[in-house]
Formats: structure tokens, sequence, C-alpha cells
């Protein structure tokens, strides 16, 4: 599976970007997909998952701004995110992995990544 993240860029506070995570290589329909974020010196952060039922999970500091959905026929996760703040400035990476629920918002549980898509929110 490649995953291939689009969609960041510089967004002032309040501001809304969608970033979209396309996958290839095989059909992502029964695997969790999610979205981790990461600053420099940090670890990777949980920030919203979906599962192939469609049911969702978000970090706290994400619930109410982000919305995350996916599009089984195009084979593509999408993280609306809203109300941006500067401490949501980071790069955003989607992964993929067949992940009980428990792990999901453990990193090391994903099997695939993409490249990542820097989202940049100023004051």
């Amino acid at each position: 599976v490649q995953l291939q993240a689009s969609g960041g860029g510089l967004v002032q506070a309040g501001g809304s970007l969608r970033l979209s995570c396309a996958a290839s290589g095989r059909a992502v329909t029964g695997y969790t997909m999610g979205w981790f974020r990461q600053v420099p010196g940090k670890e990777r952060e949980f920030v919203a998952a979906i599962r192939w039922t469609s049911t969702t999970y978000y970090a706290d500091s994400v619930k109410g701004r982000f919305t995350i959905s996916r599009d089984n026929v195009k084979n593509t996760v999408y993280l609306q995110m809203s109300n941006l703040k500067p401490e949501d400035t980071a790069v955003y990476f989607c992964g993929a992995g067949n992940i009980v629920q428990s792990a999901t918002s453990f990193p090391t549980s994903y099997n695939y990544w993409g490249q990542g898509t820097q989202v940049t929110v100023s004051s």
C-alpha cells in the first residue's frame, strides 16, 4: 500500500484546510486509516482515525474542529480542519493498518505511512 498525503499549506488562525490521503497498490477498505502529526523534537501525535466501519476517533485537542472521513470508492481519506490554531502547526502524516480498536491511537500500530504534508498556522 502506498499513501500520498496532500492539502497542507499556510493558513491564518481560525482558517480551514482539508487534507487528503490517497491510497494505491491495494484497496484499504478494510483498514483503519489515521492521521497523526509531528513537530521537530517531539513524537508523532495521534490526531484522528476512522475504522472500516466508519467509526471515528479524535484526539481531545481537535474534537469539534477536525473531521475525518473516507471515500472507499476513491480509496481516499480526508481530514477537514477548521478553526485552526497555531498549535496545530506540524507535519501531518496519514497511516493505514489492520488495527484493533484499542490500538487506534498508537503510531506503531500502523503498517503503512504517507510522506507527510506541512500545515502551518500563523497567529
